[in-house]
């Protein structure tokens, strides 16, 4: 087979990929006539590497690249799997291991950190949100399939994976970080009466079962005399979108919690269920920008329906229900079909949630930050993260927000009229 034959068939199976794919996003069985011409655009680019890049090129990886960007610039927790990978990723997820605690999504090419899970390998570590990793072992992370990364770190319990990080927000050089897995336990709700008569919820998942939690705390606050209440969402990046909507019921008799639409999918509301309700008085959440999925949904129902306040900083952006779609030589691509949307109409895995009160954390100098001790338990009295109140901008300004009496929602409110 010569050179320009192989050319030919590397550049029409690229373009088959491709089209593929944009028929799937868009939800047609053949791409539409202007994705033509983006498609000649890209055949065009593709015999220029070809011809005139300074070395010949590795067209598997080109097209590699191609096919990842593509999904990338659309989803940033979509993933291309190859026949191989596919089938690793069906065992994976019928018998998942212990893993490292770590939530990623994918931007510019590498993966990101969503957060590391309280207690988790990753937390103890001091992995947060905004960190990089170039590395898992010696495979690099660029163009890395999302869903292939997410079975590498996990394993059987007690085995050991090496990671190399890029601390961003510290400007530091990549680093390597050993961590052991383990299986993952996320933390109770837990709660706690401050001075003022304020309670104060801490909730770092969403998952099956929390909103019976928060509501048993509310219930316990309740009888200690809370009269006012903060929701603390900070680093809550799992769990499940139907939870979040369920612990936003807790707060709001009517109106609309959220929708769900996709091209695909018709437009369905989550509308509050009367009687669900069991706290009617002054309300803040907090949040950060580990906050992600449900707790995302709780905080934009409670913040657009005018329910609450929220304090903290914009939240990370990932409320969608994503699908593997199979390909005919047996690889995949798992993307979002369908969207959660805010009462307002904003799609929260695109915006995230905007605070009313936007506060930033402080962030401590590389080295302080490397010395502090792993996270406190869950039921200590300050954060997951071990940091104490007189030391939380974030939690001060939601005690000073509940303290001023010019919060949203004074009394209950009935979220938005549509």
């Amino acid at each position: 087979m010569n050179s320009r034959f192989k050319f030919l068939v590397v550049t029409s199976s690229a373009c088959l990929m491709i089209a593929l794919l944009v028929g799937a996003v868009k939800g047609r069985s053949a791409p539409p006539e202007d994705a033509y011409k983006h498609l000649a655009v890209y055949t065009e680019v593709l015999s220029r590497i070809k011809s005139d890049y300074v070395e010949e090129p590795d067209m598997k990886s080109v097209t590699l690249g191609a096919l990842n960007g593509l999904l990338e610039s659309i989803d940033p927790y979509a993933s291309y799997l190859n026949a191989d990978q596919y089938k690793q990723y069906l065992k994976y997820k019928d018998a998942p291991k212990a893993g490292v605690g770590l939530v990623l999504s994918k931007k510019f090419g590498y993966l990101n950190v969503v957060d590391a899970i309280p207690g988790s390998p990753a937390a103890k570590a001091g992995l947060a949100t905004g960190d990089v990793l170039e590395a898992i072992g010696a495979v690099t992370t660029r163009d890395m399939p999302l869903a292939y990364a997410e079975m590498l770190l996990h394993g059987d319990p007690g085995t050991s994976v090496e990671l190399t990080v890029l601390r961003v927000r510290r400007g530091t050089e990549p680093q390597k970080i050993g961590l052991v897995r383990a299986p993952i336990v996320l933390p109770p709700v837990s709660y706690k009466m401050l001075p003022d008569s304020i309670g104060r919820i801490s909730l770092s998942s969403t998952e099956p079962g929390k909103a019976r939690e928060v509501a048993q705390a509310i219930t316990e606050l309740q009888k200690q005399g809370a009269k006012k209440l903060i929701l603390d969402l900070r680093d809550a990046p799992t769990g499940s979108p139907e939870e979040g909507i369920a612990i936003a019921n807790l707060f709001l008799e009517s109106g609309l919690i959220c929708y769900l639409q996709g091209q695909k999918t018709g437009r369905q509301d989550f509308e509050a269920k009367p009687g669900k309700a069991i706290w009617k008085g002054p309300l803040v959440v907090i949040t950060n920008r580990g906050t992600a999925n449900g707790a995302e949904i709780l905080a934009a129902a409670l913040l657009d329906s005018k329910r609450a306040d929220v304090v903290g900083e914009r939240s990370y952006g990932d409320a969608a229900v994503r699908k593997a779609i199979l390909m005919d030589d047996g690889s995949a691509v798992i993307l979002s079909v369908a969207k959660y949307y805010s009462p307002s109409g904003k799609a929260i895995q695109d915006t995230g949630v905007t605070p009313n009160h936007p506060v930033s954390e402080n962030e401590l100098p590389g080295d302080e930050l490397e010395s502090q001790e792993p996270p406190s338990t869950p039921q200590s009295p300050a954060r997951p993260d071990g940091s104490k109140t007189a030391d939380d901008p974030l939690l001060k300004k939601a005690i000073e927000v509940l303290n001023s009496g010019k919060q949203v929602a004074q009394v209950f409110s009935h979220g938005l009229q549509r």
